[in-house]
């Protein structure tokens, strides 16, 4: 288990990540794994030190012990796990798919670091699966005396547990967790090691979040309004590590995680049994809509799909997978065809900044000296060796700016392909649109 003063270390390296967000809401997800050497459990900091000399290629520095990883997302050691982010993906559509993708594509580089380490060692490394967290900002807009981050994270403890334990936990789960974290909501549940099932468990915390955050109020009467069930016997816990709440066995009475899902076990307040199955799909009602626009069709199928136990939960398996042992080694998305969405636009920005691609404003060069939390990315001037921070939004206004300047440039030098000349004509006629 992690100490108070770690766990505070911790904290303030997350909040110092999430520290200086876009106006815009965005998402970003993390896991934790336990590593395993020759089938003991060793800590990461014993064994490598810092990521640094795990990694082989370099790697940009990060506030805190943490590095930018080459992948996109970031990476350091948390008193005895090994922990991977993704960078902050812009809440539109196809934005769930994008994190979770990205969380995948950390945690397959982390497993070839591994697979090099492991032979030039002669051993066997392997990654247990242990947390994954969902982080949501709450664009302070949308705050107000009834709408604040507590009140928030307050209700969602109470709609999303039992969804939640559909999608992402197993037979040796042990609670779901909502923190408020100044500027974000944070849900915590152990680590999916499906990542169709994960992009699920993200998609549906996201779609219910934005679809609470358009309500009124934050208050437990909005139940009734929306016609929400609620289990009779509901007790929140409060959160291990810091502030927040969690949905344990002694919150229902009786263990969700290794009672029958498809039995009417569960008295609602309204006097009805349901089984978790039936209470999880009325709860998806009020939410489909937005599910559908920021993640697509498919996903809210797959998630009906669970709920109506036309497709597999891994509670639906009388332990837990092996899969949670060794994590990495083959990622398998499923027979469900997952819609290839492009790069946002902070994706791009980042893959940019990683590959060190010098950046000229006017006369002047810069080069890439660290990340500042997620949203900041601190640059060195060439020469003076002055320092200058752009966020992400700069960093995508100048290379759309320098987009347009390159096609301006290819049609007045009369080179410009009937592709390009297309893309012109469309943006000038949104242009003239708009105005």
């Amino acid at each position: 288990m992690k100490d108070r003063r770690t766990e505070r270390d911790t904290h303030r390296l997350r909040l110092r990540m999430f520290g200086a967000t876009p106006a815009r809401a965005v998402i970003g997800l993390e896991a934790e794994f336990n590593l395993f050497i020759n089938g003991r459990r060793r800590r990461p900091e014993k064994v490598f030190g810092d990521p640094s000399r795990l990694v082989r290629r370099r790697m940009i520095p990060r506030t805190g012990k943490s590095f930018q990883l080459p992948a996109g997302g970031a990476i350091y050691f948390d008193t005895g796990v090994i922990e991977v982010t993704t960078p902050i993906v812009e809440l539109e559509p196809g934005c769930c798919y994008r994190a979770t993708r990205l969380l995948w594509e950390q945690i397959r580089y982390l497993r070839r670091e591994l697979d090099h380490w492991e032979r030039q060692h002669g051993c066997k490394c392997r990654l247990q699966g242990f947390s994954a967290h969902y982080n949501l900002s709450f664009p302070s807009s949308r705050k107000s005396k009834l709408r604040n981050a507590t009140k928030l994270a307050y209700l969602l403890a109470h709609v999303l547990p039992v969804p939640v334990i559909l999608l992402a936990t197993n037979r040796q789960s042990s609670a779901v967790g909502v923190r408020p974290r100044g500027n974000r909501i944070e849900v915590t549940v152990d680590f999916t090691p499906d990542p169709a099932l994960m992009l699920a468990t993200c998609a549906f915390i996201a779609g219910a979040m934005e679809t609470v955050l358009r309500w009124e109020d934050f208050g437990l009467r909005r139940f009734e309004r929306h016609a929400l069930p609620r289990i009779a016997r509901f007790h929140l816990q409060k959160h291990s590590s810091r502030r927040g709440w969690r949905v344990t066995p002694d919150s229902l009475g009786r263990n969700p995680f290794t009672s029958d899902i498809n039995e009417s076990l569960w008295k609602l307040r309204d006097g009805r049994r349901l089984s978790l199955r039936a209470i999880a799909a009325e709860t998806l009602r009020p939410f489909r809509q937005r599910i559908r626009q920021i993640g697509d069709s498919s996903t809210l199928e797959h998630i009906a799909a669970v709920f109506a136990g036309d497709a597999r939960s891994l509670l639906d398996f009388e332990k837990r997978p092996d899969a949670y042992d060794d994590v990495g080694h083959s990622i398998d998305w499923g027979r469900r065809r997952m819609r290839r969405w492009p790069q946002s636009k902070y994706e791009k920005v980042i893959h940019r900044v990683i590959a060190h691609e010098p950046m000229r404003i006017g006369q002047k060069r810069y080069v890439v000296d660290r990340m500042n939390g997620w949203y900041q990315v601190e640059f060195r001037e060439v020469g003076t060796k002055r320092r200058r921070t752009f966020n992400l939004d700069d960093l995508a206004r100048l290379a759309d700016a320098k987009k347009r300047s390159h096609l301006k440039a290819k049609v007045k030098g009369g080179s410009a392909s009937p592709k390009t000349m297309s893309k012109i004509r469309r943006r000038r006629r949104t242009v003239s649109t708009t105005r």
